[in-house]
């Protein structure tokens, strides 16, 4: 099922098992490289596909990476 929710106070369209997963679904959460809080040490790739999403209000979480390093192992 496809729903609608304000997200950031725009419409959106989420598929209904997927709403609110995207942390756990996607690979910059387990990253080294992931730094949000300090846009100028974080990932490249992060910041910008951050921006994408400011942009055009998305939600990507990320399957596959080249830069990804184990937070575990740093």
């Amino acid at each position: 099922m496809i729903e609608k929710y304000i997200h950031y106070g725009r419409a959106v369209y989420v598929k209904s098992e997927l709403k609110g997963k995207h942390k756990e679904m996607c690979l910059c959460h387990c990253c080294n490289n992931f730094k949000p809080l300090d846009r100028e040490r974080n990932c490249l790739i992060a910041n910008t596909l951050y921006e994408l999403d400011v942009l055009y209000n998305l939600v990507t979480p990320v399957f596959e990476c080249p830069s990804w390093v184990d937070k575990e192992k740093k």
